[in-house]
């Protein structure tokens, strides 16, 4: 290859400071249909559409294992997890997450314990000053995804819980104490999830038959064993941790709703299509996962543009989800582009592309979007004033939010 085209200069620190910017900057700056530099010390090539999710999905072309940095998996996923594992591994782990999360039954009856524990929450809401919606729905989520999970939790351990769940997420992308604390978050839940694997598996434990726990604690891998306890412990994270990460788009549906009230009235009407709309417009205009990344399985060619084996390949999702190409006016919060035309699967990647069955889309996808929706509108059909705050979302801050957390006051059963 050109020697030119394996850069020097090493990017890490541009991208830590700059945040959900920096991948969509260096896409407009590339003079070609990918940016490059260097990242964690590796030669970095950056691609954005479509075709490049379709392109970065196929596995012969981009690899997860030993892609995942260290500081991400030590926090965000674990180690060993379904999300670094490849071919015939990586298929037979993922057959688990979609019997726990793809299944219509299983999506309604998550959906149905947040709502119960959402419903439960908003009747204290009423007696408080004032809460923080961002904190509440971790808490709600937390106490209805452990309901669904079989996962043993007392009224007291909630918040706790929560507070160590949104510390794993919120702790990934930087190296000050948000990380630091998310590492300790996750040695304490880690050790807590094995010993409950363990107490299963010894029939010390009882759990409902088909739940998470008690299907994870028996799952085997291709290989026909049973996952190690702590592997165990990191997969059931993985189906926790990103369930009480929607309380990011909660807080985001927050602010949304005060920004451009005129889309209340018709959650509250109940326009389940809307709903929908709504809900993806969420995901696609408000920052979540700033890109994904792999490594080049081989020599590869992408537009012309040659990636060599073992470079970093970066998805620009935050990017692409803001691409005038394909939104029209992307910094415009309209959900009824949703209701104007079919969206492609591979168009919207807050959370990656892909197809879920087969690839490394998150599974989790669907239950997101159910959750969201049910939320949503239940968000709507509350009264309650937002008093003077900061609700700017800073995007060098990755995971980001809104500042305050949105908090809300005088919450009230909406009239009639």
């Amino acid at each position: 290859m050109r020697p030119s085209r394996h850069p020097v200069l090493d990017r890490t620190a541009a991208l830590l400071l700059e945040g959900y910017g920096w991948l969509p900057d260096r896409m407009r700056r590339a003079t070609g249909p990918v940016a490059r530099g260097r990242v964690m010390g590796r030669h970095a090539v950056a691609l954005r559409g479509p075709d490049a999710v379709r392109f970065f999905y196929d596995e012969r072309h981009v690899r997860r294992h030993q892609a995942v940095p260290e500081p991400v998996r030590a926090t965000l996923f674990g180690e060993g997890p379904v999300h670094t594992l490849d071919g015939e591994a990586h298929r037979a782990r993922k057959a688990m997450f979609l019997s726990l999360l793809a299944p219509p039954a299983r999506v309604a009856d998550l959906v149905e314990q947040v709502t119960g524990a959402w419903d439960e929450a908003v009747a204290s809401w009423a007696r408080r000053p004032a809460v923080v919606l961002f904190d509440e729905a971790a808490k709600v989520l937390t106490a209805g995804v452990c309901r669904w999970a079989g996962v043993p939790l007392e009224p007291a351990g909630v918040d706790p819980l929560a507070r160590d769940l949104v510390a794993l997420v919120d702790g990934f992308a930087t190296a000050g104490p948000r990380h630091w604390r998310a590492r300790r978050a996750r040695g304490r839940r880690e050790a807590w999830l094995a010993g409950l694997v363990d107490e299963v598996r010894a029939g010390t434990r009882a759990v409902p038959d088909g739940s998470v726990l008690a299907t994870v604690a028996e799952h085997r891998d291709a290989d026909g064993r049973r996952l190690d306890a702590r592997t165990a412990a990191v997969e059931l994270l993985n189906v926790i941790r990103p369930t009480v990460a929607v309380a990011w788009f909660v807080a985001f549906a927050g602010h949304a709703l005060h920004r451009w009230p005129g889309n209340r009235e018709r959650l509250r009407a109940g326009d389940t299509a809307f709903a929908a709309a709504f809900v993806h417009e969420v995901r696609r205009f408000y920052p979540f996962a700033p890109f994904t990344g792999g490594r080049a399985a081989a020599d590869l060619t992408w537009r012309g543009e040659d990636i060599p084996a073992g470079a970093l390949v970066m998805l620009d999702l935050y990017g692409q989800n803001h691409d005038a190409g394909l939104w029209g006016d992307p910094y415009a919060f309209r959900p009824e582009r949703f209701l104007e035309r079919p969206v492609e699967r591979d168009e919207l990647v807050p959370q990656g592309g892909g197809d879920p069955s087969t690839g490394h889309r998150c599974p989790g996808e669907a239950v997101t979007i159910a959750l969201l929706e049910a939320v949503c509108v239940r968000l709507s059909r509350l009264e309650y004033d937002v008093p003077p705050q900061d609700l700017t979302i800073p995007l060098r801050r990755v995971p980001t939010r809104p500042r305050s957390g949105l908090t809300i006051t005088g919450v009230r059963p909406a009239a009639g």
